[in-house]
């Protein structure tokens, strides 16, 4: 009895040297679509995002933290992400988050965030409203449909020549904002919009591409994702039309091939997310990333790499502004607004104005090319996009 209890004191003894000797727990959630139809470009994101809390963990060991990783899957859900949004606010050893790949998703998600003041870095959110609404803790390094929509726009009229569109949108507060924007600057260059319209249609395309045919298009333009525009191209290039597809970031996955087959030729999109070849610092951090997830890395893995080292820099400010302890959700959201990171980055210096803008970010037009099974993702043209001081 004596010999249990005295095993006993030391085993207690041990935890509680352990317990006051343990480094404080500092959390960075990433949100993304991990499974379903968008996963390809959500996995970059959560990947990319963890390579870069990996690569900091000793750093922030010797501040005295143990910075840990936690991903949450949106799938590409608003309800999802929300109910996602409440764990992360309730979980309060996670300070900032670095997501989402749709704007559907990060809308209601960061509004349920702002009050718990989780600073938020998105990678990858293009419509206006996800900074518009003056949102303390939402910030993004990418472009703006207003932006993306109009570059698209340009590249049809101006080098494919385009005269007549159809316009399409994916009924998502991404793909319409997208469409958006675009059919406003076509129509502002005297272009004709045959019809405009929303599908959230997956696999039968033929009414659609019926009223296509009909309608004497010269040209495409599909705000979406790669998902439903890849079945679509498919079905498109099958009913013998060769008209060229236009859309954004959307498109960026070498998952498109599989979708479209053949059907992947005569396509174009803009980017916010940067082709490898683009971007010269990123072979080292392609070569980490194939290793660790046997996968290639790509452009929205750059853009959530970038986003992560945004968020880890405000939290490493904090904690130096907070005098080396723990710092709160408010000292990291602000920290994260002010950021103003000259190097480490792969897609260069990173800025947010007042509303949480990249005060300057690049755009790439890509034309898709299917050779030998794989995809060829030519750059067809960059576009600097300049978001003024607020």
């Amino acid at each position: 009895m004596k010999k249990t209890s005295f095993l006993a004191l030391t085993l207690l003894t041990s935890l509680a040297l352990g317990s006051a000797s343990a480094q404080t727990v500092i959390k960075i959630a990433s949100m993304s679509p991990l499974t379903g139809s968008s996963s390809d470009l959500g996995l970059q994101i959560r990947n990319a995002t963890e390579l870069a809390i990996k690569e900091q963990k000793a750093a922030f060991a010797k501040a005295g933290f143990d910075l840990q990783f936690v991903a949450y899957d949106d799938q590409a859900d608003p309800t999802t992400g929300t109910a996602n949004a409440r764990r992360i606010a309730a979980d309060t050893s996670i300070l900032a988050m670095v997501g989402t790949l749709n704007s559907g998703v990060v809308i209601p998600s960061s509004e349920v965030l702002a009050p718990a003041h989780v600073a938020i870095v998105s990678p990858a959110n293009t419509n206006p409203k996800v900074t518009d609404r003056g949102l303390a803790n939402m910030n993004r390094i990418c472009a703006r449909d207003d932006s993306q929509g109009p570059a698209g726009a340009d590249f049809l009229t101006d080098t494919i020549k385009a005269k007549k569109v159809y316009v399409l949108n994916d009924k998502t507060p991404y793909g319409q904002g997208l469409a958006d924007a675009a059919e406003a600057r076509m129509k502002s260059k005297g272009v004709t919009i045959a019809f405009s319209e929303g599908s959230d249609e997956k696999s039968d395309f033929s009414s659609i591409i019926t009223k296509i045919k009909s309608s004497g298009a010269d040209a495409i333009y599909f705000g979406g994702l790669y998902g439903q525009v890849g079945p679509f191209s498919k079905q498109l290039r099958e009913a013998g039309l060769s008209i060229p597809v236009m859309g954004g970031d959307g498109y960026d996955s070498p998952d498109l091939l599989s979708l479209a087959g053949t059907g992947a030729k005569d396509i174009y999109f803009t980017t916010v997310a940067p082709p490898i070849a683009a971007v010269p610092g990123a072979r080292l951090i392609a070569s980490r990333y194939k290793a660790a997830y046997k996968k290639d890395l790509a452009g929205f893995g750059i853009m959530g790499y970038d986003s992560a080292k945004v968020v880890l820099a405000g939290v490493m400010d904090a904690i130096k502004q907070s005098g080396g302890k723990l710092p709160p959700r408010t000292a990291v959201e602000a920290a994260v607004r002010k950021t103003n990171i000259d190097k480490g980055t792969l897609t260069g210096a990173i800025a947010f104005n007042s509303a949480g803008d990249r005060t300057s970010a690049k755009m790439f037009i890509i034309q898709v090319k299917p050779v030998s099974g794989k995809l060829d993702f030519t750059t067809a043209g960059t576009v600097i996009v300049k978001v003024a001081k607020q």
